[in-house]
């Protein structure tokens, strides 16, 4: 059983992918969502034994790398951890699967579209059952080379290109910190797997190392290669460019990479490592500033986007950055928590997007939307539901990871935690604001579209419909039964999957800080959605003419263009790199010092040489007697030089002298 749920998805890629033009667009669909449906109803029966009657299971297949003192297996770890995130991943596969059929059912290459979504699934699954660094490693590059593939799954538009080719560079740059930090771990742990390396963590507390000339504690070190790589995976502030691009793919990868797979892996990753970061208290206050950074940042981005798709990928954004610093709070299960909770909703609300996408002619813009509330009816309830689960609007699901999050921040009674809680109650009123004024741009407002786009508009079919309804009832109930089961002092749900420092755990202290500032964010939320739709309802001029003057439309123009942050990477970064690239590395280096210096310099050189001195050949006898004179001297004067003067002499002069004489060559080759 533990087994089906790894290789099933697997089977599924391998049977749509290699036998579809035989299988058909139909029976592509229909292999491929029913073993989705048997994997997700395995993963339940996995969550029932493992998160309720605690049997952990491990399961070693063989030996993979058997070389001296590194071992790795292939072996499967099923824990809490894994129980937990199997499900979501699985239910949302399912779904996004089942949803496909409808959506891509025009597409010519619907085969190899759930082909890849289900190779997609195995490389998570992969990534959360692995009992070592390594293994984990090779579903956390398998999820990116499945992005890439399904980002540029439409390959014939540019853009989808350039939007794969930026989600792939910018992940390399994260994965090159995880793998600094796997190395890391197995220079001084000797050993990869997760029992191994966590088990003697608390012996190297004191363990101090050299990087780049710097004495830094390896955990804290090791902590921080760990979170490059999760800053990458799931979009944190500086690595979080290639996330609204990959809207260029096709809706339903947008809901899986959103959801459940790519960008929770970095979360996930901070979750399994806890005890790292447990005893590396400096990496915790990284942790917290960038999650807390990052869903402010995205909260202000997503207020000005107009690509309906682009503002529910910013609050994608800003909710990691919650879960993020959750995990840097040591709070490490509100952080899975809002994670499994943010999957069902963020799912909807693609999927809904989706929809309304679809009813419009494959138009994004809501500005070319509106009136669309009693055209579509069902779509407008499960965006509704949607956006009110994302803003923490009470008793939803949102509602309840949202706001202890921001509670446990605030009884930390720290200034990193305080920090963290200013900035995710302020992303929590951005939130509700850019989540309602969606709703209103969308659905509530005058129509802006085209009259026949406007008239063709109609709901979807059941497949779409029924896929909505199955992710609105736990985006709506999700919350309320999972609370007690995965956070609290009163559960054993996480058993040893989850480690916390006594001194770091601060759940109770939570429950008894001021009632002001619980109930502040929902407050702020709500204050945002109503300030909202008295904006746009009754003064939309006086938003125009915020707009038009010089701060408004400095202001207006730094959120649309997301904090130049693509346009500091673009012209300064990009640009920079390529000159040097041009102008030193190849015209001077490549193309210069090494040519000259190489064969093809060189050859030039001595054959230069050779002709000068065929001509110093004269054929008299005396010259060469005189020239042979001269040269002794001078060796025989060098000679006597260096044994009296050797000890006086600086040896970098020689440097400079053997520097100047490739100069001379150099110019000698110039002419």
């Amino acid at each position: 059983m533990y087994l089906l749920i790894v290789f099933l998805p697997l089977l599924s890629s391998i049977t749509a992918g290699l036998f579809g033009r035989f299988l058909g667009s139909k029976g592509s669909s229909i292999i491929t969502v029913t073993l989705l449906f048997f994997n997700f109803l395995i993963s339940l029966l996995i969550f029932y034994e493992i998160g309720f009657s605690k049997s952990f299971v491990y399961i070693k297949l063989g030996t993979w790398i058997n070389s001296d003192i590194l071992n790795i297996d292939w072996g499967f770890l099923f824990d809490s951890l894994t129980a937990i995130m199997c499900c979501t991943v699985t239910f949302i596969s399912f779904l996004v699967h089942l949803y496909s059929v409808e959506y891509m059912s025009h597409d010519p290459h619907l085969p190899r579209f759930m082909s890849y979504l289900s190779l997609f699934t195995f490389f998570m699954i992969i990534l959360v059952t692995a009992d070592n660094f390594v293994q984990m490693f090779v579903g956390w590059e398998g999820v990116g080379l499945c992005s890439y593939l399904l980002i540029n799954f439409w390959f014939t538009r540019i853009q989808a290109n350039k939007a794969a080719i930026k989600a792939m560079i910018i992940n390399r740059i994260g994965d090159f910190g995880l793998m600094l930090g796997i190395l890391t771990i197995f220079i001084y742990f000797k050993a990869v797997d997760y029992s191994t390396v966590f088990a003697l963590v608390p012996l190297f507390y004191n363990t101090s190392m050299y990087f780049f000339n710097i004495q830094i504690n390896v955990l804290t070190l090791i902590g921080i290669l760990l979170f490059i790589g999760a800053i990458g995976k799931s979009a944190q502030l500086g690595l979080h460019t290639w996330l609204p691009d990959a809207m260029e793919g096709p809706t339903p990868v947008s809901a899986l990479i959103h959801a459940a797979t790519m960008v929770t892996a970095g979360v996930f990753l901070l979750a399994r490592s806890s005890i790292i970061f447990e005893y590396a208290p400096i990496t915790l206050v990284i942790i917290t500033f960038f999650g807390a950074a990052t869903s402010f940042f995205a909260a202000t981005t997503g207020l000005l986007q107009n690509d309906i798709k682009r503002v529910i990928a910013y609050s994608t954004c800003s909710q990691l950055g919650y879960m993020v610093f959750a995990c840097g709070l040591s709070n490490y299960s509100i952080g899975i928590f809002h994670l499994v909770n943010h999957a069902f909703f963020k799912a909807l609300l693609f999927l809904s997007a989706g929809a309304i996408i679809h009813a419009m002619s494959n138009e994004q813009d809501m500005r070319k939307m509106g009136g669309l509330k009693h055209k579509i009816p069902f779509a407008y309830s499960i965006m509704v539901i949607g956006s009110l689960s994302l803003t923490g609007f009470p008793f939803l699901t949102g509602f309840y990871s949202k706001d202890i999050i921001l509670e446990s921040a605030y009884g930390k009674y720290s200034n990193i935690s305080h920090f963290s809680y200013l900035l995710g109650t302020l992303g929590a009123f951005l939130t509700a604001f850019y989540s309602a004024r969606l709703l209103y741009l969308v659905f509530l407002t005058k129509p802006n579209s085209y009259k026949i786009f406007f008239l063709n508009v109609k709901e979807s079919s059941y497949f779409i419909n029924f896929s909505l309804i199955l992710l609105a009832i736990p985006s709506i109930f999700a919350g309320f039964f999972l609370k007690d089961i995965l956070i609290g002092v009163g559960t054993d749900f996480w058993g040893n999957s989850l480690f916390v420092l006594p001194e770091n755990m601060n759940l109770i202290d939570s429950e008894f800080i001021n009632i002001f500032y619980k109930l502040l964010p929902i407050f702020l939320s709500i204050i945002a959605i109503f300030i909202n739709l008295v904006l746009y309802t009754y003064y939309k001029n006086k938003l125009y003419v915020l707009k038009i003057n010089f701060f408004g439309n400095s202001l207006y123009n730094f959120l649309n263009k997301k904090w130049y942050f693509d346009k500091i990477y673009n012209e300064i970064i990009a640009q920079t790199l390529l000159k040097f690239s041009y102008r030193i590395s190849y015209k001077i280096i490549d193309r210069g010092i090494i040519e000259i210096l190489g064969p093809y310099g060189l050859g030039q050189l001595i054959n230069k040489k050779a002709f000068y001195l065929y001509k110093l050949q004269s054929g008299i006898l005396y010259h060469y007697t005189l020239s042979f004179l001269i040269f002794s001297s001078l060796f025989l004067c060098m000679r006597q030089f260096w044994l009296n003067f050797a000890i006086y002499i600086d040896f970098r002069l020689f440097v400079i002298f053997i520097l100047m004489c490739f100069f001379i060559v150099y110019l000698n080759y110039k002419k």
